[in-house]
């Protein structure tokens, strides 16, 4: 357990010692402001016209109006910015040839790998918790549902987290960091993507289809509805690329 913390603690130290945190940091605030305040801006002007029409006011709401559009936006924003954040996990201890040095400690290839996804988990709750005052700013303005919101927050989390997990194993595959952004950029693509196939598939292909898309699962989370499904899709999807990266290590230790 001591080995795991000190390899964490040097993740975090190496995280936040390197510009590429606080450029990705400040992309994703910026964004951030900007996706709440057109959101906000447009509610704002619709509900003055509701104002005029009662049968449209009772059509206004604030969830879907505001708060699940921004996390929609920052969805994507993540889908670009999570690779920035993984590449350099393992592509940059193979390139420096510290990889051999995280080999003689006294910790597992398991270890050394949850010490750098939680890590990088630590980031990504820092990413979304730095958007919390303008939830706390609409809070203020207007009365927004509190338990529909932090499910939705949690499952912005888990579907980071599960593109975190994918760029770890990206950045295992190569030394280059460029290259495992590319990749991982390239395969979350392909699973953000893979849902618009439905309509050119049969009905089995559209139910695998419609499975393995991660942005699907992010859209009851959005709606405010906890299912177990969802929650099973994330689990698996963050095991499975996990269990592949530490799979590739041993690999790589094999092969010396």
């Amino acid at each position: 357990m001591r080995g795991i913390w000190a390899v964490y603690r040097k993740e975090l130290y190496v995280l936040f010692a390197s510009p590429i945190f606080y450029v990705v940091a400040f992309i994703f605030l910026v964004l951030n402001g900007y996706f709440f305040y057109t959101a906000l801006a447009y509610y704002s002007m619709v509900s003055f016209q509701a104002a005029q029409n009662p049968f449209m006011a009772h059509q206004m709401n604030l969830m879907d109006m505001v708060v699940r559009p921004v996390l929609m936006d920052l969805a994507v924003v993540l889908l670009l910015t999570a690779p920035l954040l993984t590449m350099r996990t393992y592509a940059e201890e193979r390139r420096s040839g510290t990889m051999e040095l995280l080999f003689t400690l006294p910790v597992t290839d398991k270890g050394v790998l949850a010490a750098k996804f939680a890590g990088v988990l630590t980031t990504l709750f820092l990413l979304l918790l730095g958007t919390l005052p303008s939830m706390a700013l609409l809070g203020f303005l207007a009365d927004p549902n509190w338990k529909v919101m932090l499910c939705a927050y949690a499952g912005l989390f888990l579907m980071g987290a599960a593109f975190l997990s994918l760029g770890m194993f990206s950045s295992a595959l190569t030394r280059n960091q460029i290259v495992a952004a590319v990749i991982s950029f390239g395969a979350l693509l392909l699973f953000w993507v893979i849902g618009w196939l439905s309509s050119i598939m049969g009905p089995t292909s559209v139910r695998l289809a419609e499975y393995l898309s991660i942005i699907r699962h992010f859209d009851n989370f959005s709606k405010g509805v906890l299912d177990s499904r969802d929650l099973l899709y994330y689990g698996i999807f963050i095991s499975f690329f996990l269990f592949l990266t530490v799979r590739q290590i041993e690999s790589y230790r094999w092969r010396g």
